[in-house]
């Protein structure tokens, strides 16, 4: 058997696992890669397995970064079922979709610029129909049921506890001579006595464990305590006559912060507090509006608490003074009112949709506040708002950093250190090795030597696209790392021009605008020329760049 590690290894985005034994290929998630614009590329490199040649795929949950590039997947011939929770159907039904949606916009906008530059143009990842054809090949399995998905294998999903539907994916596969191995994938944990949903399930035996690892080097605050402080920030931002505007995954993030507004909104009341209760919320989401809706439609999944507020009344993603907005002019309305308000937005990256036109109208303004609630990828706006830059771009302006920056990682839908090895720690039968994936490089090998100090369990990091041979006892190279390793180094190379360039071509251009209006227009000119000899050495840069991957790509085919 062999396990290639096509994403998610040694990065947080794009999940994607290809499983071969004697006569199947199957592939765990196919997600979307999210970040800076190097890793947003490998979203269009060619899959580096035949999409034709997969027999079927299964989904861990409908996040983006686990589900994203199934619609590219099925328009390059996979004709395969795709098996996950029914919760999970139900959220990609709106979520890819959506996602087509923002392909489609994203490539006209950067298909403008292409235009104008000269350069070919380019097709949309997929499109919004493809999107929805793709939603044909799903198939609902039930938590907790076993099936044979052929002779080879059985599949059974348990509750991960991370969004609605997410799945702990169990594994058992039989090899030659009647020998069976079990699998396990973490998919993304969820933590213990968090609100609406159940905690994460505990699996008895595994004989190979693949475990996120998204904050392995980092412990969450308790969730109580963020709630309080948001209601904190909502009300010492609101005095200085500002908003709040926080990013916010669509799927369970806001449900969850709806759920603790709820609470305090409720808790208000009864203590009449009408200055709080005067605080509009607005959602402006549709995806989230829809995902509200369908987390009602399934409560199979919630937990005991939520249940009981259900039985008596209390709807728990309701409550007073909570909007959502449905129409464009609606949200472009947020921005045009004087009046204090909290906008709960997507997405949670601030890499596209309405967030990042709330973040131009609030980011300069020092009376506001910004409320970071979940993880922020390498390379995304919301990174580098929250890692302190002080300007930004956004739509092609730069906007200065003023408003109050704030990080409430205790609304984390993911399990910290501490959860990951309680959840390690309840194998009754320890895996023979655990491999640790979906994490930045410095979570990755603090979550290891973890697991390895406290289980006394060997632990394997993989590097993107690497492929292991599992062979009885050992595990093996598949021979692939060498070029993977030199991908790697491209794209750190990419990321590095893309710097340069954000930081010298503005100044150019600033420069000629002075040079133009003759302000110190000798020594100007002379810095310049200087700026433009970089420029030059980028752009050469960048021809390097195309000609090293043109060459790995030929010998890859070959």
């Amino acid at each position: 058997m062999k396990i290639s590690f096509f994403g998610a290894a040694k990065i947080v985005t794009g999940s994607n696992f290809l499983i071969e034994t004697r006569n199947t290929k199957f592939l765990i998630d196919c997600g979307m890669f999210q970040g800076s614009k190097s890793i947003n590329r490998m979203n269009y490199q060619p899959f580096r397995f035949n999409p034709e040649e997969i027999d079927f795929m299964v989904l861990s949950h409908a996040h983006i970064d686990h589900s994203g590039r199934i619609p590219k997947l099925i328009k390059k011939g996979f004709k395969g079922d795709i098996y996950s929770t029914k919760a999970t159907v139900d959220l990609c039904s709106i979520m890819l979709p959506d996602s087509g949606h923002i392909q489609e916009m994203e490539n006209e906008w950067d298909n403008q610029k292409r235009r104008r530059s000269g350069e070919e143009l380019r097709e949309p990842l997929y499109t919004m129909k493809e999107a929805e054809e793709s939603l044909r090949y799903f198939k609902p399995v039930l938590y907790d049921q076993k099936i044979e998905l052929n002779e080879e294998i059985t599949l059974r999903f348990r509750d991960a506890g991370h969004i609605l539907g997410s799945s702990i994916i169990e594994l058992w596969i039989k090899e030659e001579e009647g020998k069976e191995t079990k699998l396990v994938f973490s998919g993304d944990l969820g933590r213990r006595d968090r609100p609406i949903l159940r905690d994460p399930y505990l699996i008895d035996e595994a004989d190979y464990l693949m475990v996120e690892s998204t904050y392995g080097n980092r412990l969450h605050p308790p969730s109580e305590d963020d709630a309080k402080e948001l209601i904190s920030i909502i009300n010492a931002t609101v005095k200085r006559g500002g908003n709040i505007v926080i990013p916010s995954f669509a799927v369970e993030r806001a449900q969850d912060i709806i759920y603790e507004l709820n609470k305090y909104y409720t808790e208000y009341i009864k203590n009449k507090d009408q200055d709080f209760l005067n605080v509009p919320v607005y959602v402006d989401s549709p995806l989230t509006a829809s995902a509200t809706e369908i987390f009602l439609r399934n409560p199979d999944c919630f937990d005991e608490d939520t249940l009981n507020l259900i039985k008596i009344g209390n709807n728990p993603l309701d409550f007073h003074n909570l909007k959502f907005t449905k129409t464009v002019e609606e949200s472009k309305q947020l921005n045009l009112s004087r009046e204090s308000k909290v906008i709960i937005s997507a997405s949670g990256m601030c890499t596209a949709g309405r967030i990042k036109h709330h973040l131009k109208h609030n980011l300069w303004r020092k009376e506001s506040s910004i409320v970071f609630v979940g993880y922020q990828a390498e390379g995304t706006l919301g990174r580098r708002i929250k890692e302190g830059e002080k300007v930004v771009k956004i739509f092609g302006e730069e906007i200065q950093v003023n408003a109050e920056i704030h990080s409430l990682e205790g609304f984390s839908s993911h399990a910290d250190r501490e959860g990951i090895m309680w959840w390690i720690k309840g194998f009754k039968n320890k895996p023979k090795k655990i491999f640790v994936v979906h994490g930045e490089e410095e979570a990755t090998k603090e979550i290891s030597r973890k697991i390895e100090e406290e289980s006394k369990i060997k632990t394997y990091i993989p590097e993107l696209g690497e492929s292991l041979s599992i062979e009885g006892e050992s595990v093996l190279s598949g021979g692939r790392l060498e070029v993977d390793r030199k991908n790697k180094e491209l794209r750190e190379m990419e990321e590095s021009v893309e710097k340069l360039k954000s930081i010298f071509w503005p100044v150019l251009q600033r420069l000629g605008h002075k040079t133009d209006h003759g302000a110190d227009s000798e020594e100007l000119n002379n810095f310049k020329n200087k700026l433009m000899d970089i420029q030059k050495d980028i752009l050469d840069l960048n021809r390097l760049i195309t000609e090293k991957k043109k060459e790995g790509n030929h010998k890859n085919k070959s």
